[in-house]
């Protein structure tokens, strides 16, 4: 099985797929940050009933937003019809959620997350010497993020 996780924003979006064994992640297949329009390419590359589309969800954080969140909010719309309409299942996670699960407080912040992940996953490496995490940068570490809340999720490891 293959999990797509995606960190949204409002033009592009960060991403990885990974493949997923004994309720594991036990390999980045693909990564990137992609314009938004462009994703649909990437949710082709899952097989229909079979891989599982996971994204960030935005949340209310009782703070006023600006346009940037509705977009974002479009575009979160978009990647799930176009997922559904391949017959693949879309699931969402907030931030918090994720936050919580990786770094045991809600509170934490990227650099807190990406820490943590190369605390679970390794560090990028080298090019001579590449680790686990290898060309996982910016956004992607986000959505890295996503995908081991998901492999968890599906494992019974979140409260």
């Amino acid at each position: 099985m293959r999990v797509l996780a995606i960190d949204p924003g409002t033009t592009q979006s960060g991403w990885v797929i990974v493949r997923v064994e004994n309720d594991a992640i036990v390999e980045i297949k693909h990564k990137g940050i992609t314009p938004n329009d462009e994703m649909y390419n990437v949710i082709c590359e899952l097989h229909p009933f079979e891989d599982e589309v996971w994204c960030e969800m935005i949340a209310s954080q009782g703070m006023a937003v600006g346009q940037e969140t509705f977009e974002t909010c479009v575009w979160i719309g978009r990647l799930m019809q176009w997922s559904l309409m391949r017959g693949t299942s879309f699931r969402r996670a907030t931030r918090n959620q994720i936050k919580l699960h990786i770094c045991g407080t809600a509170r934490a912040k990227d650099p807190n997350v990406t820490q943590a992940l190369k605390d679970r996953f390794g560090v990028p490496g080298t090019k001579k010497e590449p680790g686990f995490t290898n060309g996982i940068t910016s956004h992607m570490w986000q959505a890295l993020a996503v995908a081991a809340y998901a492999v968890d999720y599906n494992a019974g490891r979140v409260k």
